[in-house]
């Protein structure tokens, strides 16, 4: 009986110590709330507003300079010399100037026969015009299949060089810094660079090489890049929505107004003095193609958008390549502007307005501000503030602002209108990375330099459906769980529950969802599968 009695009183004993337990972190969450959490939560929200105000008025004046330049047609054919490259009785061939065509790769056995092959079939005479083959593989059997592609196209007469190193040095930097002191390299005039996935039309060169030849300033020509599988997936869909705004946009504002952009490193034809005067390829960031862009521009070089011209390409269909890919995009940026700020401001070569551009407006606005406001702003203050309701945040912060910034992203893909709330879900867990190594590039930490090369696809999945359906990939558990976003997603949830029970704000609408976009990464059910279309 006695035992009966003591069992009964243990749930007891537990409930009272888990009631102390609650009751003693309520006390220390109150004794701290307000000397402590309530002003940081003001100061981080008032920072907060304050770049989503500048982000916001990027966003609108991008939007105006756009408006203008479609209304009055300001089109690179007519703010700078053009005229198809003519044929010259005395001269023969030597009438067009040499290009060279460098394609860099690593282990590309999906795509290597596209890109090479898209290559050899560029329109131009054949004897003015090197294909280079730059293959850092470092399996046998794809350096062995590359070679061999290379050995195909060379018994058709196609001037193909296939070339190898003995160190991936440098990565891609390195490749094409190396591809560069070949002996045959000094006879070309340019220097046009395909990624292992571009695969560009035959006429890319007649519509690209035009503006360098008649316009000496130009240095740099870039083309707008085509996804071949932007609907593959939800994921590519979203991917295409970020990538059209940049091209639409961004690419076309800076060429526009400032000749000044940042080169995408592939589908781009460089004039190697500009090049070589630029100081060529380092690597001391991974984002070796802005790098160059930036030290081409100090030194006076104007370049060329030409958003009519497009190369087809690859985005990454898998969530694991997707955060590799902008852990680069990201960090990248934003360790190089800690590298180039103090060289760029003692710069007497470009203008005072130019270089408030290259700092505040594409550094500091778009890759660095841009990626952590969405982040502390949506994932961070907004649900904290439920917690907290002393700090009360502006309606124009919360709704409006976001709404405008938005809408005029989606003008760059009016066909994925309809889904713009899937993507600032998916945009907003994204930032949680990009915010990452925004600040490792920042601080120069860890990852800094960490190099992943993107997994492609190519037409693996169109030849081999049935390879896919008899054996699917094994998936580890470390691959399918993200600890990040389950951790960020399980925060938003209780908010969400804490706005639901005694909020006033209806936060838990937009936290709910937001909660669920981080669950279902975080679970890995999105960019694991790609459906055969």
């Amino acid at each position: 009986m006695d035992r009966i009695s003591s069992g009964a009183l243990l749930p007891d004993t537990f409930q009272g110590s888990r009631d102390d337990v609650t009751e003693q972190i309520g006390l220390i969450w109150q004794q701290i709330k307000a000397p402590l959490i309530v002003p940081l939560l003001r100061i981080v929200l008032f920072l907060c507003l304050a770049m989503s105000l500048m982000l916001f008025v990027e966003r609108v004046y991008m939007g105006v300079v756009i408006v203008l330049v479609k209304l009055f047609g300001r089109k690179p054919e007519k703010r700078y010399k053009w005229e198809p490259i003519r044929d010259d009785v005395e001269l023969g061939n030597s009438a067009y100037p040499m290009v060279l065509v460098q394609i860099p790769m690593y282990n590309e056995k999906e795509v290597y026969q596209l890109s090479i092959g898209a290559a050899c079939g560029l329109s131009w005479p054949s004897d003015r015009i090197i294909i280079q083959v730059l293959d850092d593989s470092t399996d046998p059997t794809v350096k062995d299949l590359v070679e061999l592609e290379c050995q195909r196209w060379a018994s058709k007469g196609i001037n193909i060089k296939y070339e190898i190193r003995d160190n991936r040095n440098g990565y891609k930097a390195g490749a094409l810094k190396e591809g560069m002191k070949h002996s045959y390299v000094k006879q070309c005039d340019y220097v046009v660079i395909f990624d292992a996935d571009f695969q560009p039309e035959p006429d890319f060169l007649w519509r690209s090489v035009p503006f360098l030849v008649h316009n000496p300033e130009v240095g740099l020509v870039q083309a707008r890049w085509k996804f071949v599988n932007s609907n593959e997936c939800l994921m590519t869909r979203m991917q295409e929505m970020s990538l059209d705004y940049h091209f639409t946009v961004e690419q076309e504002v800076g060429s526009s107004t400032y000749a000044f952009f940042g080169f995408n490193g592939t589908a781009g034809v460089w004039r190697i003095s500009a090049l070589n005067e630029a100081g060529g390829w380092k690597d001391r960031t991974t984002v070796e193609d802005m790098d160059l862009a930036v030290r081409a521009s100090l030194k006076g070089w104007k370049f060329v958008y030409l958003g009519d011209l497009k190369v087809k390409n690859e985005l990454p269909s898998t969530f694991k390549a997707y955060r590799y890919q902008q852990h680069r995009w990201s960090c990248g940026p934003a360790n190089l502007f800690r590298k180039m700020v103090k060289e760029i401001i003692r710069n007497k070569r470009v203008s005072l307005l130019k270089k408030v551009y290259v700092i505040y407006s594409f550094f500091f606005v778009r890759k660095v501000i841009a990626h952590i406001v969405t982040f502390v702003f949506y994932c961070v203050v907004m649900p904290a503030s439920v917690l907290v309701p002393e700090v009360d945040i502006p309606k124009w912060g919360a709704v409006y602002i976001p709404s405008v910034i938005t809408i005029l992203n989606a003008v760059g893909t009016p066909r994925s209108i309809h889904l713009l709330v899937f993507w600032i879900l998916f945009e907003n867990v994204m930032s949680l990375h990009r915010t990452k190594a925004t600040m490792i590039g920042l601080l120069e930490a860890g990852r800094v330099n960490e190099w992943v090369v993107t997994e492609k696809l190519g037409d693996a999945l169109k030849t081999k459906p049935v390879m896919k359906a008899a054996k699917k990939p094994r998936i580890k558990i470390g691959d399918k769980l993200h600890l990040l976003e389950l951790g960020v997603g399980a925060w938003l949830f209780f908010c969400g529950c804490y706005d639901l029970a005694f909020g006033k704000n209806h936060y838990f609408i937009y936290l709910y969802l937001q909660a669920i976009a981080f669950f279902v990464m975080g679970f890995g059910y999105v960019g694991t599968f790609v459906p055969h279309s």
